[in-house]
């Protein structure tokens, strides 16, 4: 028996949407807008991400009309105040324009659900940044690039990601996780948020939120514990905000299998003895490393073929098509 319930997050691998768009660093496309005339570009951010959603690309310098090719700039004085100047030469500072800058698109970038931002970069870099104090006296590496910070500063729930990190298979899977998440959420709140419609997108996430945090997990349940009309406002900002917070936190094998197994209880009445123990050791072996988890995975689709759950049914956790 199918679910009556909408399937309110939709399963990443099942087509392109153009309706979510994700901002980028110009550079990383391949557009020849570097401080040299050349490009960063990053195949796993076009090959691979790209297939996903719209990339709306940015490059703040040019922006403000740095042009190309143009003198290098890198950050200096207070870490959490520096200031965008020229390396070689001092008379070039750029730090209003950037920040000013900054500062607008965060406003005209409502309708964006992700960003990936340059690793490194003075403007658009996320963390670890360069800070220098002298001519080469290097104050510190915790610099934010200015025109990032005021993008992140501006929309903290922003799913965010440098593009050097989203090499790692892991991080991929979780940006682009986190990305469904906040757009699918962006339209619910835009259509108009209910009761109803909260309750169901925790339902949906559930499984996948308890993977990546079981303390968020169940805050969160005893946050909607409370809900009524009257409070709908207020605790659907909190579910946001605490939301998106958890799912940053990676997901481990180890949570992944108390998922794995939590599922496999749903079965428990419909399957015999070698398919229990062939399960068990599906979980066991991916667990210690030795299969992916499409393994465990797959076999648990093939089992709720013959045995369907509304509930399981309505989690986005076996959709994963990242």
């Amino acid at each position: 028996m199918k679910s009556e319930q909408q399937n309110l997050i939709p399963n990443p691998g099942a087509n392109k949407t153009n309706q979510i768009v994700v901002g980028v660093s110009s550079c990383l496309l391949g557009q020849n807008v570097r401080f040299d005339g050349n490009h960063k570009h990053n195949k796993t951010v076009t090959d691979q991400l790209g297939k996903h959603w719209q990339y709306l690309p940015i490059c703040p310098e040019m922006a403000i009309g740095m042009g190309v090719p143009r003198r290098p700039i890198r950050l200096h004085g207070n870490e959490s105040a520096p200031r965008a100047i020229g390396v070689r030469d001092k008379s070039i500072d750029v730090t209003q324009a950037l920040i000013e800058f900054g500062q607008q698109k965060a406003k005209e970038l409502s309708h964006i659900s992700g960003y990936i931002f340059k690793k490194g970069s003075p403007s658009c870099g996320m963390e670890r940044i360069k800070v220098y104090h002298g001519e080469n006296d290097l104050l510190s590496t915790n610099g934010v690039g200015l025109y990032a910070k005021q993008i992140m500063d501006a929309n903290p729930l922003l799913p965010v990601e440098e593009e050097g990190r989203l090499a790692d298979k892991g991080l991929r899977e979780n940006f682009v996780q986190r990305v469904y998440v906040y757009h699918t959420w962006r339209q619910l709140t835009q259509a108009g948020m209910t009761a109803k419609k909260l309750l169901q997108f925790h339902t949906q996430i559930k499984f996948t939120l308890l993977a990546h945090c079981e303390r968020t997990y169940r805050q969160l349940g005893r946050l909607l514990a409370d809900l009524s009309k009257d409070t709908l406002p207020q605790i659907a900002n909190e579910y946001i905000a605490q939301l998106m917070q958890g799912l940053k936190k990676p997901a481990t094998r180890s949570r992944h299998c108390n998922v794995l197994m939590h599922i496999m209880g749903f079965l428990k009445r419909h399957l015999n003895s070698a398919d229990k123990q062939e399960l068990i050791e599906a979980i066991q072996h991916y667990k210690l490393g030795a299969v992916p988890i499409d393994v465990p995975m797959v076999l648990l689709r093939h089992h709720l073929r013959y045995a369907p759950s509304n509930y399981i049914e309505q989690q986005i956790y076996l959709q994963r098509a990242f």
